[in-house]
C-alpha cells in the first residue's frame, strides 16, 4: 500500500482507522462505512504533539510498520523486538512499574509537517504505537504514555486490516 496524501483523506475505499481521544474508542472504516469500533486508552497527559510530553498526538497518521506477525498474543516487546516472553503476572511482579508493549506493535507516523510530522512533533521519532497492553489496564480510560492502547484480541483484529500505508486520524 502506497503512503496515503492528505488531499485524498479520509479514503473513498479501502480500511482506515478513526481514534477519539475523547470517547477512548478506535473505529475501522471501509471507505464511509465502520466496520467495527473497539475501546482504547490514549495518553494520561491527555493530547498533544512535542515530544517528551507523554501526550497522544493529534491528526491524520499511517501506519508506517506492522510489527509482531506470528508472535503469541501477550508476546513482549522491547525496542520493537521480541523478547521471548509472555506476559503473565509472574512477569508483571518482577518488572513493576514497566509499560508493557505487548501482542503486536502498529507504528504510526505523521502525515502533517509542522503538526506531527518533523522537528519536535514527529509521531514516528516519538515511537507512537498502537499496542496490547496486560489485561488488568483498564480502557475506555486515558492512561497510556502518549500510545494507544487495546485489548489483545481487539488489538489482533486491527492488525489483520490494518497493514503499512493504512491511514489513521487521531482526534479530540
Amino acid at each position: 500500500m502506497r503512503t496515503p496524501r492528505l488531499d485524498d483523506l479520509p479514503p473513498a475505499r479501502g480500511h482506515w482507522l478513526e481514534i477519539d481521544t475523547t470517547a477512548q474508542r478506535l473505529v475501522v472504516w471501509r471507505g464511509g462505512e465502520p466496520q467495527a469500533d473497539y475501546p482504547v486508552s490514549t495518553g494520561a497527559a491527555g493530547t498533544g504533539q512535542r515530544e517528551g510530553s507523554g501526550q497522544t498526538p493529534l491528526g491524520w497518521h499511517y501506519v508506517r510498520a506492522a510489527i509482531g506477525a506470528g508472535e503469541p498474543p501477550g508476546a513482549v516487546f522491547r525496542g520493537r523486538r521480541p523478547t521471548g516472553e509472555v506476559f503473565s503476572p509472574a512477569l508483571a511482579a518482577g518488572h513493576p512499574g514497566r509499560d508493557w508493549i505487548l501482542t503486536r506493535i502498529l507504528w504510526l507516523c505523521g502525515l502533517e509537517p509542522g503538526h506531527n510530522r518533523g522537528g519536535d512533533v514527529d509521531s514516528q521519532r516519538r515511537y507512537i504505537y498502537l499496542h496490547g497492553t496486560p489485561p488488568d489496564q483498564p480502557m475506555g480510560e486515558a492512561r497510556s504514555h502518549g500510545c494507544i492502547r487495546l485489548r489483545d484480541a481487539d488489538l489482533l483484529a486491527v492488525f489483520a486490516l490494518a497493514v503499512p500505508g493504512t491511514p489513521v486520524w487521531l482526534h479530540d
